[in-house]
């Protein structure tokens, strides 16, 4: 008869005799916690005289004691109270003189082979501490590579860059703003990344990642250049936090009040933002390109319709946008027919968000960028919120096949009048 191969419980595999006194106080406390002081006693076979000399210093705690405190924990308690090197000594990767046992410590490594996780972990340290060594393992060179911003340059970002290429002028503008001001005419070099990675401006590393991309595209840096510098050089981090926006309403019929007393153009922006859900950069588009009788064909339900449908009756008309590919979608922009006679006035006007953004800070309004938040909120009080993300063009968090999106449609058309007449009552009626 074959014997079993029976795998030992993991606190039979660790090495007591590395812990220090301090871990093994801490382990004896964690027990103590959570069986209960009696408790501890009994299953430890100790007396509580000595169980508080143990958790005071008093007397070191015997290794046979802690080998069974540690049956009475989980593998991931024992991990939160050991860590580092210690960890590394009770598990035996670290020998107690502090050698390393390699043998242990590359099978971890060779777990990387079929652990993705762990083997991004890997790469990313390797990277971090030894971007030197590793530049020259891979016979990575960077004689004579300097930086200038060309046409070809801009053209890539425009046209040939992999992902989201760049759409706006104004974006294109500030990356050629920073690059020009910190990365002009210098050599691409070990202390430029450096300087890069720790620059206080996060953009700055998108734009050297998308010029390493380039200099990548016409060959004249290495695949391997390529890899390293784009593995050392991290994308701009998004800091995902919650932020609270309070909903003052005082101050939005303050700032539409202003804007419609003091500047009519910026007041039709604000309108159709707050009326459509619109972000600022779609609102000024609309201005700038309005066209109500150009016939589109909408590809969702391969219906041709002018731009511009109107429902005088329910008082509100929707226009096709149609922004979508890599810029942030805009299908249709609901307005009420005041703000549209408004912007039939104003059509064909140019505008610069962030100058009409420095006019509300200037004057003590609402920012524009806070109207989208606004409007849903004040939305999803009157309608559901599948319809609210359809109005809004928020497509991310809706999936829609071809019979949904009428159906969205025809329900949008029928709950946006329910929201102008709520705009009505808490905004536009409204008195400072």
């Amino acid at each position: 008869m074959s014997e079993l191969n029976i795998q030992k419980p993991w606190f039979e595999k660790v090495s007591v005799k590395a812990l220090g006194d301090d871990v093994r106080r801490k382990i004896l406390e964690v027990v103590k916690n959570k069986l209960g002081y009696n408790k501890t006693v009994e299953v430890l076979d100790i007396s509580k005289g000595a169980l508080h000399n143990y958790l005071h210093g008093i007397r070191r705690i015997p290794d046979e004691v802690i080998q069974k405190a540690l049956q009475y924990l989980t593998e991931s308690e024992f991990k939160e109270v050991v860590q580092g090197v210690e960890l590394l000594k009770a598990i035996g990767i670290v020998k107690e003189s502090g050698a390393v046992d390699y043998s242990l410590a590359l099978q971890v490594v060779a777990l990387a082979m079929n652990d993705e996780y762990l083997k991004n972990a890997i790469i990313q340290l390797v990277v971090s501490r030894f971007k030197e060594d590793v530049r020259k393992a891979l016979g990575i060179s960077f004689a004579g590579v300097k930086l200038h911003w060309d046409e070809g340059f801009e053209q890539f970002l425009v046209e040939r860059k992999k992902r989201r290429k760049v759409r706006s002028q104004e974006t294109l503008q500030y990356y050629k703003s920073i690059f020009l001001r910190y990365l002009e005419g210098k050599e691409l070099s070990e202390q430029l990344i450096d300087y890069v990675v720790n620059h206080e401006n996060k953009w700055l590393r998108n734009v050297f990642r998308h010029y390493i991309q380039y200099l990548y595209h016409k060959r004249l840096i290495s695949p391997e250049t390529f890899g390293w510098i784009m593995e050392v050089v991290p994308s701009r981090g998004y800091k995902l936090d919650v932020r609270p926006y309070q909903i003052n309403l005082g101050d939005v019929v303050k700032t539409f009040q202003y804007l419609k007393q003091h500047h009519e153009r910026y007041y039709l922006v604000y309108r159709l933002m707050i009326e459509g859900g619109l972000r600022i950069s779609h609102a000024i588009h609309i201005v700038k390109t309005f066209n109500p009788k150009e016939v589109v064909e909408i590809p969702e339900i391969h219906l041709e319709t002018p731009r511009l449908v109107c429902f005088s009756n329910k008082g509100f008309c929707r226009y096709y946008v149609g922004i979508r590919g890599s810029q942030k979608p805009c299908e249709w922009a609901y307005l009420s027919i005041e703000t549209l006679e408004l912007l039939k006035e104003f059509a064909g006007n140019s505008f610069d968000r962030r100058t009409v953004t420095r006019y509300a800070i200037r004057h003590g309004l609402l920012a524009p960028k806070h109207m989208r938040k606004v409007s849903w909120r004040l939305m999803i009080k009157i309608m559901p919120r599948e319809v609210a993300r359809f109005i809004q063009s928020r497509f991310g968090e809706l999936k829609i096949s071809e019979a949904r999106y009428e159906d969205l449609l025809s329900e949008a058309d029928e709950c946006y009048p329910r929201y102008l007449d709520y705009l009505q009552k808490v905004l536009y009626a409204q008195k400072s």
